[in-house]
């Protein structure tokens, strides 16, 4: 079963539509997406991404970045119609 980790992510609404995500704790995550579901994915990605390059430079990940519990707790904005 992979590692999964816990990541504080920011998902900014564009002007033109779709979303910027990055992360605080890990300046090399930056990516974007149409939608919240495929920011998301997108940001899954590039983690994944971030994770192989710290591995790749034998450099440890950030303090922030904690392997998950085993609940994870998810703040989503839901929209109502």
């Amino acid at each position: 079963m992979p590692q999964v980790y816990t990541v504080h992510l920011l998902l900014n609404p564009q002007p033109e539509g779709g979303y910027t995500v990055t992360s605080p704790d890990l300046p090399e995550l930056l990516t974007e997406g149409d939608t919240l579901d495929e920011a998301l994915a997108h940001a899954q990605d590039a983690f994944a991404a971030v994770v192989e390059m710290y591995e790749e430079m034998g450099k440890p990940l950030p303090a922030a970045i904690q392997p998950a519990p085993s609940t994870i707790h998810l703040h989503l904005p839901v929209e109502v119609p």
